[in-house]
């Protein structure tokens, strides 16, 4: 019966130790499934942010391109004034 008994303990606790190192191992899983998840949730958030720069880089570009079209359209104005001026000018000599 002892012997029966030790070789029971013996067993039950080679399967202690293999369900520990189960554990061990799926416990280790989890974390990595966790760095991973965690990393993805950054790397989207660092997407997002630049998308958001980005957009706003946009809108100023736009802005800039409208200020520098309206700059243009009045100096052409400007210079077909003075292209007038100056044939009025030699027409009246």
């Amino acid at each position: 019966f002892f012997t029966e008994t030790a070789e029971f303990q013996k067993i039950v606790g080679s399967l202690i130790e293999l369900v520990d190192q189960l554990a061990k191992a799926a416990e280790s899983e989890k974390m990595k499934a966790i760095g991973a998840r965690n990393l993805l949730k950054s790397i989207a958030k660092q997407r997002e942010a630049q998308q958001q720069q980005l957009q706003a880089l946009i809108a100023e570009k736009k802005m800039q391109l409208e200020r520098y079209r309206i700059e243009y359209e009045t100096l052409c104005k400007i210079e077909a004034d003075q292209n007038e001026f100056i044939d009025q000018f030699i027409f009246q000599k």
